[in-house]
């Protein structure tokens, strides 16, 4: 009893004294080093085909660190803290296409030529008995749904606002996704205080028998996987996609939380070479991942679009697209279709995020086993809420009504990770597997338009350095290839008379990358090679660069960022789905809820195309200069 009381006190001195450690005033008399100073300025310009200037970012990120030795019972005691500014111009000097002129009137494709006409200008379509005024929603300041990347081609469309919140409310959810025109410049000065990129301390605490409890308190980043490009276990920060879809660094556009990390460092053993046990808790108010306002640069899978234009028509109602009869462009009143509102989880305790990684080394072999619950930080669209019958007036709840809440569903997840080196081929291998439990997909064969199912992802990895002579006799090329992989368990898709419906994600679908480096001129001009292909979707990705290290403190990098392949694909609508009974129904007898499969490139699509089929369109020029100091 008195060991194990003992060894209770020692850990209560490691957590709450490290605890305690961290909120003290690190400044002054505590300091025993100087603190180190360093940062970079940095501006990347990118021009986009058709569009012009599609980013013109500035930069300035301080990093500070200071190292405080041993105090009272711990020691390699630190801090460490990052701040970011940045201000992106795009705004400003292209702001027809991202700014306070954006967008412009609208037409809605009218394919069975009402009225004499292939289109109808928004507010122009067959009205139903409760439609909207389009004096509480003027044709003015958006764009077709998905017109970036294909024309409507018979499928359903609306008008998406895409000015700033500041200049244009509409669409602009309370709370997601309703950014002004300063956070959309000036991204990291917001509530979250995202200018503080990092800023937590450090310390150890040694034990008797020789292990070691490390502790890092404070804003951070989590890193949990072992893979590049996607993500499978590192899903513990949310991610900035804004910022440049998914190619920048992971460094650079994890979003980072609020954490307790401590590691519990066994070291060598009879058995393993290396062994930890880390816990995690991610104890900051829930964020997701930003995917992107309408009206922005990059909008991952188009998906904030999306949502703003089915937030526009639930408030304000709306013209859509070949919708009664699948071909004559209907106006939808408020409170019948689209986004009602966006469920945040409120910060509390079960709200928060925990996980444990058991990690160590065997040999040549490095392992990790790792278990985390957390929110989803991609939205799911729930429906079943109370909406308005479009004929009747009546309020209710209709099987299959695209009528929607946002959700963020609790996940669990098991995974673990394995890198190898092989001394005979040079070669190391890396392997990762997650298997959740709790996501959402849209599925138009429930009844509330979606399912809950486990997802099994995982990445092989290899990554090798080859000597090409005839190419550089001095230096060896990395070559780094990767395959991702997911496979949705319980899914649900099924033919039916006019077109496949069910879950518009693949059941199983690969994405291969491909990263070729090269070094000349000392290390000082560096060429690189990056591609991805979707193999279900059919898309590709390539993006050439070069750095040049014009010296110590200067850098340049020019590339592109090109995409192939067939872009959007088709999948059900919904417009068959027959919620308002028999005014929807197709033919006599129709079941009610029960879609015919007619489908088109929205708003389904985008899942099948995925995130790179999706930027179709994007190819752009890039250029990127850093001073650091």
């Amino acid at each position: 009893m008195q060991t194990t009381r003992k060894s209770l006190r020692h850990w209560s001195v490691a957590l709450l004294g490290g605890v305690g450690l961290a909120l003290t005033p690190l400044a002054g008399a505590i300091a025993s080093e100087e603190t180190k100073i360093t940062g970079f300025y940095e501006n990347a310009t990118y021009v986009r085909d058709h569009v012009g200037l599609s980013k013109f970012r500035n930069t300035l990120q301080l990093t500070a660190e200071r190292k405080l030795g041993e105090r009272g019972p711990f020691s390699n005691v630190s801090w460490y803290g990052v701040l970011r500014g940045s201000y992106d111009g795009v705004y400003d000097l292209n702001s027809s296409e991202y700014g306070r002129k954006a967008g412009g009137a609208v037409s809605l494709e009218n394919t069975s030529g009402l009225g004499g006409s292939t289109s109808v200008p928004h507010g122009s379509g067959l009205k139903l008995p409760n439609s909207f005024d389009v004096a509480n929603h003027p044709n003015r300041g958006m764009i077709v749904l998905g017109e970036n990347l294909h024309n409507t081609s018979g499928g359903a469309a609306f008008g998406v606002p895409v000015r700033p919140c500041d200049k244009d409310k509409r669409g602009c959810i309370n709370g997601y996704l309703d950014k002004d025109s300063n956070d959309l410049r000036f991204s990291e000065f917001n509530d979250r205080l995202d200018f503080i990129r990092e800023l937590y301390v450090d310390f150890d605490y040694g034990f008797d028998n020789g292990h070691i409890l490390s502790t890092r308190l404070g804003k951070q980043q989590v890193v949990w996987g072992r893979t590049d490009l996607f993500r499978v276990l590192d899903v513990i920060n949310p991610v900035d996609f804004s910022r440049n879809n998914i190619y920048d660094e992971l460094e650079d556009i994890r979003i980072p939380m609020w954490i307790l990390k401590s590691d519990y460092r066994m070291g060598a053993g009879d058995v393993f070479d290396d062994l930890n046990l880390s816990f995690v808790w991610n104890f900051d108010r829930f964020r997701p991942h930003d995917i992107g306002q309408c009206g922005s640069p990059n909008v991952i899978l188009d998906a904030g679009c999306f949502f703003r234009g089915m937030n526009t028509l639930w408030e304000y109602g709306g013209t859509v697209a070949n919708f009664a009869g699948g071909d004559i462009a209907t106006d939808f009143g408020p409170g019948q279709i689209g986004i009602r509102k966006a469920h945040m989880p409120a910060w509390s305790l079960s709200n928060t995020q925990f996980g444990l990684k058991l990690e160590g080394v065997y040999g040549d072999i490095g392992f990790s086993l790792n278990a985390l619950t957390y929110r989803s930080q991609l939205p799911s669209l729930r429906g079943g809420i109370p909406a308005q019958n479009g004929f009747t007036g009546e309020t209710g709840i209709w099987p299959s009504l695209i009528a929607f809440d946002i959700h963020f569903p609790r996940v669990n997840l098991l995974g673990g990770s394995l890198d190898y080196y092989s001394q005979g081929l040079d070669t190391v291998f890396r392997v990762e597997v997650a298997h959740t439990e709790g996501e959402e997909f849209a599925n138009t064969m429930k009844s509330r338009l979606y399912s809950e199912n486990s997802v099994t992802r995982y990445v092989i990895g290899a990554d090798k350095n080859i000597f090409i002579p005839a190419l550089n006799s001095r230096r060896a090329f990395l070559f780094s290839g990767q395959v991702f992989g997911q496979h949705i368990h319980q899914y649900e898709s099924e033919k039916r008379e006019l077109g496949r419906v069910g879950i518009p994600d693949w059941k199983a679908n690969w994405i291969g990358t491909l990263l070729v480096k090269g070094w000349w001129v000392r290390d000082r001009l560096s060429p690189q090679l990056l591609a991805a292909h979707d193999f279900r979707a059919g898309a590709t990705t390539v993006a050439p660069s070069i750095e040049w290290l014009i010296s110590d403190n200067l850098r340049l990098i020019g590339g592109a960022n090109l995409k192939v392949g067939s872009g959007a694909n088709k999948f059900d609508d919904c417009r068959t789905c027959n919620p308002w009974d028999p005014f929807t129904a197709a033919f006599p007898g129709h079941p009610e809820g029960h879609s015919l499969g007619l489908g088109g490139y929205e708003p389904l699509g985008r899942f099948r195309a995925g995130p790179l089929g999706m930027a179709k369109g994007q190819d752009e020029l890039q250029l990127t200069l850093r001073y650091s100091f």
